[in-house]
């Protein structure tokens, strides 16, 4: 195999070279228990049937590693990411926020289960320096219509770039605008589609709010997104699609995401594949020399201590550093960052977790001509 690696940790050097390093990561949840913890708690009363606060998920985690400080900083639940992130110090920092940020109290009527953040906990993700959150997701709308435009409200004023959502069908549409300094522009196209549970009718409308919504990811919905694409990119900018797809476990990747994929790259100039949705990180492909992350897994979220799904592992979560040409958009290099969640903080995963995580990716990977292995400093790198 032939190693396509490129040290992010240089990508501040190497940034005079004509290349750009990105941080992605799959879905961040920062409600529910989450929230109940941070300096600002909102008010815990959930609707689901299994439990009916949200502060129950915090006695549940701590039940299995032991008591969570309350309140917790803002930056605590990044733990270790923060530190990796000064490390690499990428250009772009890409979220999938699956969470409404609202203090309003109406839900999503019969959805079961609704994810919100108070809008004064914010702060937790200025913490993380998030340039861009992705939101055609199938939480974004949980706390309604009201619910979203807070959302955007809250992350524009935190000065933080959105995608996929908005209060009509042109601003869902619309790619966030990411700065790259002297190397033009990350545009951010960020669409949900049916299969990962979004409801049909939080598809935005021309004169309703909602999110980018797909109802089967087709060829022809790559050329619609190739339109928008084509009016908007320059010479020297990178296009990445954001996608929220699939079921929550299970490794397969339908032929329909692949075939969906390899035309936002072949027809639509898209330059990487941001994929997420699973609650574990799935294969990767290297296609026409660009990332296609098929599933980035969670990030950080609220499930420690439930049972039922070890053998995935959903504590094990990971950092995605690709690096770009910046003239080309073609991929150098990719290497990732293996954490665990614990007490809602993430920290470095142990070498046999990463080891575990690598031979996944590798696993999954070879089924798409990529391969995985852990480096000395146990970081895993990609090649092919």
């Amino acid at each position: 195999m032939v190693d396509i690696h490129a040290e992010p940790g240089t990508a501040r050097t190497l940034a005079d070279q004509g290349t750009v390093t990105l941080f992605l990561c799959g879905d961040v949840m920062t409600g529910r228990g989450i929230d109940q913890v941070l300096p600002h708690p909102g008010d815990p009363q959930i609707y689901e049937s299994y439990m009916k606060s949200a502060r129950g998920y915090v006695e549940i985690a701590e039940r299995d590693h032991g008591p969570i400080p309350r309140p917790v900083s803002f930056d605590y639940i990044w733990g270790d990411a923060l530190a990796e992130l000064e490390r690499v110090s990428p250009h772009a920092r890409v979220i999938n926020l699956e969470t409404s940020i609202t203090a309003h109290d109406e839900p999503w009527p019969d959805k079961g289960i609704n994810y919100r953040m108070h809008p004064d906990n914010v702060p937790c993700l200025s913490a993380l320096k998030v340039d861009c959150c992705a939101l055609a997701n199938n939480h974004v709308m949980d706390w309604g219509r009201a619910g979203l435009t807070d959302t955007v409200k809250f992350l524009q004023e935190a000065g933080v770039a959105t995608a996929g959502a908005g209060e009509n069908l042109a601003h869902a549409q619309a790619p966030a605008i990411v700065p790259l300094s002297e190397h033009g522009r990350l545009l951010v196209f960020s669409v949900g589609t049916a299969s990962s549970g979004i409801p049909a009718d939080w598809a935005a409308a021309d004169q309703r709010a909602g999110v980018y919504f797909l109802t089967d990811p087709s060829r022809r919905e790559a050329d619609e997104l190739a339109e928008q694409i084509r009016r908007v990119k320059q010479p020297g900018d990178i296009a990445l699609a954001s996608i929220h797809w699939g079921g929550n476990w299970g490794y397969g990747i339908p032929q329909e995401q692949r075939d969906f994929a390899h035309d936002l790259i072949d027809y639509a100039g898209i330059d990487i594949v941001h994929g997420h949705s699973s609650h574990h990180p799935r294969g990767i492909e290297i296609y026409n020399d660009r990332a296609i992350l098929y599933g980035c897994g969670d990030f950080i979220n609220d499930y420690e201590g439930f049972s039922g799904k070890e053998h995935f592992r959903p504590d094990l979560v990971l950092m995605y550093f690709p690096t770009l040409s910046a003239d080309s958009g073609k991929l150098l290099g990719l290497e990732l960052t293996a954490l665990q969640i614990r007490r809602f903080r993430l920290q470095y995963a142990n070498e046999k977790d990463t080891q575990w995580l690598a031979g996944v990716l590798d696993r999954e990977g070879a089924r798409m001509g990529s391969g995985a292995s852990v480096t000395e400093d146990r970081r895993i790198r990609l090649h092919r």
